[in-house]
Parts: C-alpha cells; sequence; structure tokens
C-alpha cells in the first residue's frame, strides 16, 4: 500500500512558531528593534487588515535582507543543533520514526522559509515543500521565489511535487486555517493530531 504523508510544521509537529525563534537566534538585537517597528503590523494582521505574505517578508527581510547565504545556513544548522529535538512534539517524532519507509513518501509542507526548515526536514527524512528564500549572488534579496506557501498554494506546491504519482492514501497533518485546503484534499485530515 503506497501513502503519502504530509506534515504541517509549525505547530504541528513543533511547540512553537519556529519563525519568531529563528530570527530572535540569528540577530537578537536586530529582532528586538524590528519587532517593536512590526507590532502594528502584526496587529492589522490579527484583524485581517493586512495581507500575511506582505507583512512576513517584511518582518524576515527587515533581519536577513544583504545577509550572506553561507551565513544564513550557518545559523541555520546552529538553530538547529541548538533546538532539535526538543521544540519537536515528542508523539510526533514517534510517529515520524515509526514510518514504512518502503511505500511511504512524507513530505514537511510549511510557510515557514526552507532557509531554517532545511535542516529539520533532513532529519526527519522528509522532502521540504516551503516558502522560498529568493537569494542572488549568494545574498539574501528579502523576497521570496513564488507565493508563500500557505492554504491553497499548500495544495498547488504539494501536487507540483508529487508530479502525478499516484497513492493508495494521502495523509496529511495540520493545525491551523492554513492547513484546512490540504486537510480537505488527503483521504484522512488530522487536525492538531499530535497535540
Amino acid at each position: 500500500m503506497k501513502k503519502l504523508y504530509c506534515f504541517d510544521f509549525d505547530g504541528t509537529l513543533t511547540y512553537k512558531d519556529t519563525m519568531f525563534m529563528y530570527l530572535k537566534f540569528y540577530d537578537s538585537t536586530k529582532y528586538r528593534v524590528q519587532f517593536l517597528k512590526h507590532v502594528p503590523l502584526f496587529i492589522l494582521l490579527k484583524l485581517k487588515l493586512a495581507e500575511a505574505e506582505k507583512v512576513k517578508k517584511s518582518f524576515i527581510g527587515s533581519i536577513l535582507k544583504g545577509q550572506t547565504q553561507e551565513k544564513i545556513e550557518t545559523k541555520s544548522r546552529q538553530f538547529f543543533e541548538l533546538h532539535y529535538p526538543r521544540i519537536v512534539r515528542e508523539n510526533a517524532l514517534d510517529f515520524i520514526q515509526n514510518i514504512d519507509r518502503n511505500n511511504t513518501q512524507s513530505l514537511l509542507v510549511t510557510a515557514s522559509l526552507d532557509i531554517w526548515v532545511k535542516p529539520f526536514a533532513k532529519e526527519l527524512n522528509m522532502q521540504l515543500v516551503s516558502t522560498r528564500a529568493e537569494f542572488k549572488n549568494g545574498v539574501f534579496t528579502g523576497n521570496f521565489i513564488g507565493k508563500n506557501c500557505n492554504g491553497k498554494e499548500k495544495l498547488v506546491r504539494i501536487k507540483e511535487e508529487i508530479n502525478n504519482s499516484k497513492y493508495d492514501k494521502i495523509i496529511a497533518f495540520g493545525d491551523t486555517s492554513g492547513d484546512k485546503p490540504m486537510l480537505r484534499w488527503a483521504n484522512e485530515g488530522h487536525y492538531q493530531f499530535f497535540h
């Protein structure tokens, strides 16, 4: 029986949102300054008066734009080494470790940037489907390649990744409204399964 597992990352497999954790880890001084500057935007976002992708791009860019890919990748590895496996839910880790890898494809589907999620995907033995950071000449531009990987975009990107492959069963795990299209599409959609 050929299965496809689609796991959301932040909140589903982890206890916390890794974007804020990573950016604070990357440069805590800059993070504090930019967080305060972005508070009005975060409030507008909560009130659904601002576009999530724009706010996210602005906040991430305010800390990482102009940084070299080499430095970002080094910091990402350090972040992973510091927090793995502590930020991953234990029952999620148990579940993943017991997946039959011979008949299963596993995707880590996240709105978080590939920048800091790559080491986690590699460790969990999953293909990464995420928001992609744009680098030019080895420097982060502050932009994304394509759209923010959330909501309907998650589904678009999953379908691109599996490229018409056929599965006997598709099982998805998520914990927010941004995961709903993926959960509805799967044969089995599990909401806050590991909580």
